[in-house]
C-alpha cells in the first residue's frame, strides 16, 4: 500500500467512526444529538465521582414526584413522571480543550507529534487506582479499558496554541458509554469494528506529518512504565513492516516524565497512591506455603529456561498469590503495589506498604528481604550489569513493562509465560472448597437483596434509585463474616442503562429503578474464602414478549455451555460459539467475551484463561481447577440489556477417555435462581427444563438454611426456585 493510499484509507476509515462536532457550532453537531453546553466546565462524570461530590436525593425525588407527565395532566405514566431518562450523561461532560492544550504544549517540549495515554498502571493492571487514571483525566471517559491518542500538528507553529486530533480507542463493552462521555474534541475508534487499530492511526498521523515536512522524523511518545514490551515490539513491527515509508520517518520513543502527571495538578487535586497494611493469609485459605510455591516456580524456570537465575514478577495479583499476602491499594482488588525478584536463593520484595510484626517474622522465616518500592529500578540495573559479564539472563513475564526491559539494558533477558500466572489459575482442593463457601455466602446476600428490591418497588411502590440499590446490596454483604468488599463496582442498571455493558451508577446521577422495565445487576464479592462474579437480569412486572424471547435465548446459551463436555487441551477460544448459537439463529450477538478466569480472593478478572474470541486464548487450554465465568448476553441500545453470569469450576468428566485423552466438564457453583418471569418455557427442551429444575432444587437446599422462614426472602426464593 502506498503512503497516499494509506492516508486516503485513514480518512475513509475516520469518516465511518463516531466523531463529534463542536457543540457551539450546530452544523457540526451529530444528527439527533443536542448540543451540550460546555462553557468553562472542567468536571466530567469521572472527576465528579473521584471528588466525591454529592447531591440531594430527597430534593430530586420530590422534584420527580411533582414533574408533570408529557400529556400535561400530572397523572401520566410513572415512567414519564418519576423515572429518569436512563442516560449516564446527566452530569456535566468535561470540556477537555484546556487539558489537551496544556498536554500539547508539553508534547512540544519533548518534540512529539503524538502522545499515547494507556489505561494501565506500571504493573499493567486492568483496574487501577485513582492516581493512575490518567486516560480518564485527559479524555473524560471513565471505562476501565481504552487508549487515548493525542496528536500535535507539526505544521502549526503557534507554540502557545498548538492544535491536533484526539482519539479514544475502546472495545465493544464501552462503545455506548464512550459515545456519551467523550466531548467534541474526541473521535471514538471502535476496536474490532473500525478498520484501523490505534497504533495504525498514530503511525499514519505521524507519517502524514513527516511527509508534509519533507521526510523529517516524527516521534510518538509514551511513558515506558505504562506499556508492555510486547506491545512496543508489535508497535515497532507495524512501523517497520506494515507501513510503507514509515521506517526511518516515524519512531516510538519513551518519555520517562509522564506528561499527564505534569499537567494534572492545574485542573484538580492529584490523587495520591494508597499504601495500606498488608494481610497475611493462613493455610486455611491457601493450602500451599510460600516456600512450596517458590520451589514450584523455580523448578519450572530451570526446566524452561536453564540459563535464567532470576525471575522478575511485576503483576500485582501474581505477587499476592506467590507471597500469600493481600493488600488494599486498588479498590476492589486485594493487591498492593510491589515488585518481586526471585534471585537465586534470594527473594526481594519491593514495596512501601506497612506490615505488622507477625508479617515481619513471616518475612524473616522465609528469607524475604524488603526494599523500598522505587528501588526495583536500581536493582534491575545492577543485576543487568552483573549478568552481562557472566552471560546469564533474567526471566521476565510476557506482560512486563518496557521500562523493565530498558533497565535490564543489554543483559540476556528472556520473555516467558509467567509460571505464577499459570499456577495461580489452577485452584487446589482447599481453594475450591472455599470458593463453594463464598458462593453460598453471596447467594444468601443476593436473594435477600432481590427480594428486598422487589418488595420496595412493587409492594411498597417506593422510589429506589440504582445507586441506593447497589448501596443496599453492599450493606447486606457486610453482614457476612470475612466479607472484604465488592470485587468490582456494582452494575445496578434499569432500562436502557442495562444496555451499557459496564455501566455503574453514580450517587449524584443514577436513575430511579423502573419496575416496568428490565433491571440488570452484575456484582461480586471479595470474601477471604474466595471471589465471586454474578449477574442476574430481572423484571418486576410484565415483560414484553421480545424481552422474554431474548432472555430465554441468552439462558439457552448459558445452559448449553454449562452442559458441555470437552477433551483436555480445549481452550475457551474453541467453545465460545456454544453460548452464542441460539442468539446467532436470530441474528443477535453480544460485544464481549463469554467468560474470564476468577481469582481466589484476588482479582475478579484472572488470566490467562477465558472463553471468547481473543486469539491468545487458544494458547491456554482449560484445566481442572480453573474457575471461569459463563456470561452470554444481549443488549438493545436505548432500551434494555440482558446478561446471565455464573461462575463455573472445571472438573474431570469421570469415566470418559479417548485414547490417552481425558475429558473435562463444568460445574456451575453459583447459587442464584434465574428470573421466572423472563423464561419462555415453550422455547426450552426437556433437557434444559430438567437442568434448570435441578439447579433451582440445589439452590433451595443450599441457601434456605440461612434464610428466616416467613420472611420475604424465603417466599421469594421459594417462588423463584419452584419447578418449571
Amino acid at each position: 500500500m502506498t503512503t497516499k493510499q494509506s492516508t486516503l484509507n485513514l480518512k475513509n476509515s475516520l469518516s465511518s467512526m463516531n466523531t463529534y462536532g463542536n457543540p457551539h457550532s450546530s452544523p457540526l453537531s451529530p444528527p439527533g444529538r443536542p448540543a451540550r453546553p460546555c462553557a468553562n466546565c472542567t468536571c466530567s462524570p469521572g472527576l465528579l465521582s473521584r471528588q466525591n461530590r454529592k447531591s440531594s436525593r430527597l430534593l430530586r425525588q420530590m422534584e420527580l414526584r411533582k414533574r408533570p407527565s408529557l400529556n400535561g395532566s400530572g397523572n401520566g405514566s410513572s415512567r414519564d413522571s418519576v423515572y429518569s431518562s436512563d442516560t449516564i450523561c446527566q452530569a456535566k461532560n468535561v470540556n477537555t480543550s484546556e487539558r489537551l492544550l496544556e498536554l500539547r504544549r508539553k508534547m512540544a517540549s519533548h518534540e512529539l507529534c503524538c502522545y499515547i495515554v494507556p489505561s494501565e498502571d506500571e504493573h499493567q493492571s486492568e483496574y487501577v487506582s485513582l492516581a493512575d487514571q490518567r486516560r480518564s483525566f485527559i479524555s473524560g471517559f471513565t471505562g476501565s479499558a481504552g487508549v487515548a491518542c493525542i496528536t500535535r500538528d507539526l505544521l502549526n507553529f503557534n507554540s502557545e496554541h498548538p492544535e491536533g486530533k484526539s482519539l479514544l480507542s475502546t472495545d465493544g463493552r464501552y462503545f455506548n458509554q464512550a459515545s456519551q462521555e467523550l466531548d467534541f474534541n474526541w473521535t471514538l475508534l471502535r476496536q474490532g469494528e473500525d478498520s484501523l487499530t490505534w497504533p495504525e492511526w498514530c503511525i499514519l498521523e505521524a507519517l502524514e506529518m513527516s511527509e508534509a515536512l519533507g521526510g523529517q522524523e516524527t516521534r510518538i511518545g509514551i511513558d515506558p512504565k505504562l506499556i508492555s514490551y510486547d506491545q512496543v515490539t508489535k508497535f515497532k513491527k507495524i512501523i517497520n513492516d506494515k507501513m510503507e515509508n514509515a521506517q526511518g520517518r516515524v519512531s516510538l520513543v519513551p518519555v520517562s516524565e509522564n506528561l499527564i502527571d505534569q499537567i494534572w495538578g492545574q485542573f484538580e487535586a492529584v490523587p495520591v497512591r494508597e499504601a495500606n497494611d498488608l494481610v497475611l493469609l493462613s493455610s486455611h485459605y491457601t493450602n500451599e506455603s510460600f516456600k512450596q510455591k517458590r520451589d514450584r516456580i523455580l523448578s519450572y524456570l530451570h526446566e524452561k529456561q536453564p540459563g535464567c537465575k532470576t525471575l522478575c514478577v511485576s503483576t500485582l495479583d501474581e505477587i499476592c498469590w506467590l507471597l500469600n499476602l493481600r493488600g488494599s491499594d486498588i479498590e476492589y482488588n486485594p493487591v498492593f503495589y510491589s515488585y518481586v525478584l526471585l534471585k537465586g536463593s534470594e527473594t526481594i520484595l519491593f514495596t512501601d506498604d506497612p506490615y505488622d510484626d507477625k508479617i515481619k517474622q513471616y518475612f524473616e522465616e522465609n528469607h524475604i528481604t524488603v526494599e523500598p518500592y522505587s528501588e526495583i529500578w536500581n536493582q534491575l540495573s545492577s543485576t543487568a550489569g552483573a549478568y552481562s559479564q557472566a552471560r546469564e539472563s533474567v526471566a521476565i513475564a510476557s506482560g512486563a513493562s518496557w521500562e523493565i526491559v530498558r533497565n535490564l539494558a543489554d543483559t540476556l533477558f528472556k520473555q516467558i509465560q509467567s509460571p505464577v500466572e499459570l499456577f495461580k489459575s489452577v485452584k487446589n482442593e482447599v481453594e475450591i472448597s472455599n470458593a463453594h463457601a463464598a458462593q453460598v455466602k453471596d447467594a444468601v446476600c443476593l436473594v435477600q437483596y432481590f427480594s428486598w428490591l422487589e418488595d420496595q418497588l412493587v409492594s411498597k411502590e417506593a422510589l429506589v434509585d440504582e445507586f441506593k440499590a447497589a448501596s443496599k446490596l453492599l450493606e447486606i454483604r457486610k453482614t457476612q463474616r470475612n466479607f472484604m468488599g465488592n470485587s468490582f463496582e456494582t452494575i445496578s442498571s434499569t432500562g436502557s442503562n442495562a444496555a451499557i455493558i459496564h455501566y455503574s451508577p453514580s450517587e449524584e446521577n443514577s436513575s430511579m429503578i423502573d419496575p416496568t422495565r428490565i433491571y440488570l445487576c452484575d456484582s461480586g464479592s471479595q470474601f477471604m474464602e474466595g471471589t465471586t462474579d454474578i449477574t442476574r437480569t430481572l423484571h418486576f412486572s410484565k415483560p414484553s414478549q421480545e424481552e422474554i424471547q431474548n432472555y430465554t435465548l441468552v439462558l439457552k446459551g448459558n445452559l448449553a455451555l454449562e452442559r458441555l463436555v470437552f477433551p483436555e487441551g480445549t481452550s475457551g477460544y474453541s467453545i465460545d460459539v456454544i453460548a452464542r448459537q441460539f442468539l446467532w439463529q436470530h441474528g443477535l450477538d453480544y460485544r464481549h467475551g463469554t467468560g474470564h478466569g476468577v481469582g481466589a480472593f484476588l482479582n475478579v478478572h484472572e488470566g490467562p484463561i477465558g472463553i471468547g474470541i481473543r486469539p491468545h486464548l487458544q494458547n491456554f487450554p482449560l484445566e481442572c481447577g480453573n474457575i471461569v465465568t459463563n456470561e452470554p448476553g444481549f443488549y438493545k441500545d436505548g432500551e434494555y440489556g440482558i446478561r446471565i453470569e455464573n461462575d463455573m469450576l472445571v472438573r474431570r468428566a469421570e469415566g470418559l477417555q479417548f485414547g490417552e485423552r481425558k475429558f473435562l466438564k463444568f460445574e456451575n457453583i453459583t447459587l442464584v435462581p434465574y428470573c421466572r418471569k423472563l423464561i419462555n418455557a415453550r422455547m426450552l427442551t426437556a433437557e434444559e427444563k430438567s437442568q434448570i429444575n435441578a439447579y433451582h432444587k440445589k439452590i433451595w437446599a443450599s441457601v434456605v438454611p440461612f434464610i428466616q422462614p416467613q420472611s420475604i426472602t424465603y417466599r421469594w426464593l421459594k417462588r423463584e426456585t419452584a419447578a418449571l
